[in-house]
């Protein structure tokens, strides 16, 4: 609601009898408001502006501003609007099934590539692992505390989180977190550092997680358990 506020601030701003207007540094702290504003929400909302008729937009801001008669009913303009978000809404759907059938598939065939080599092992679920260090003394429990250095990388070997990068180790309880840590975890033993190729059904499944991990992502994670907390 706010950015479709400032929108149309920008708009009323820039609405003048030309639109043929130079601006720059030296130009009065209004047309500078103007042009700024304009010119920031038009980037931000670049993706909108395309299915509209700017000339059009304008007209109704300018009537609308002025309390004059609208050239459409309320439910005329309504149908119209509502079409448009259905229309988009079914734009952004298609998109994110698009990609959430890509990243499956990638998903497997890495996983299945990834399960004939030296040193992988393949759990009952799924999950796989790598042992990059052996620890030593107890492995945790479900209900366990713990302690642990980690990062987590796309496929494509973005990383998208790291305690590493940060120096910051994080705790919290074995039962917690994803599926693929929750199982991981207790493979391990204090001191250990393994590598976890998680599917996306024991990470964040088909919703994916914020704009970092998308839908159907499998996940790597080098994982060291530091200790298992009192």
């Amino acid at each position: 609601m706010m950015k479709k506020t400032l929108l149309l601030t920008a708009l009323i701003s820039l609405t003048t009898s030309s639109f043929a207007v130079v601006i720059n540094n030296k130009s009065p702290q209004k047309d500078q408001l103007g042009y700024s504003y304009g010119y920031v929400m038009g980037r931000s909302n670049a993706d909108t502006l395309k299915d509209i008729n700017l000339d059009a937009f304008i007209q109704g801001l300018k009537e609308g501003s002025n309390g004059q008669k609208s050239l459409l009913t309320d439910e005329e303009m309504a149908k119209a609007l509502t079409q448009y978000k259905k229309q988009s809404e079914a734009k952004q759907l298609e998109a994110f099934q698009q990609e959430a059938a890509a990243n499956a598939k990638a998903g497997s065939a890495f996983l299945a590539e990834n399960a004939k080599k030296t040193g992988i092992t393949t759990t009952k679920s799924g999950l796989q692992y790598q042992v990059l260090q052996k620890g030593s003394g107890k492995s945790p429990k479900a209900s366990s505390r713990v302690s642990v250095n980690y990062e987590g990388r796309l496929l494509d070997g973005t990383v998208f989180d790291s305690s590493i990068a940060r120096n910051q180790p994080v705790e919290f309880q074995v039962s917690q977190v994803i599926q693929g840590w929750t199982e991981g975890l207790q493979l391990m033993k204090e001191g250990a550092k393994y590598r976890f190729f998680i599917p996306a059904n024991l990470a964040y499944g088909e919703t994916g997680s914020g704009d970092a991990i998308g839908p159907n992502s499998t996940l790597i994670f080098d994982v060291e358990l530091l200790k298992i907390l009192p």
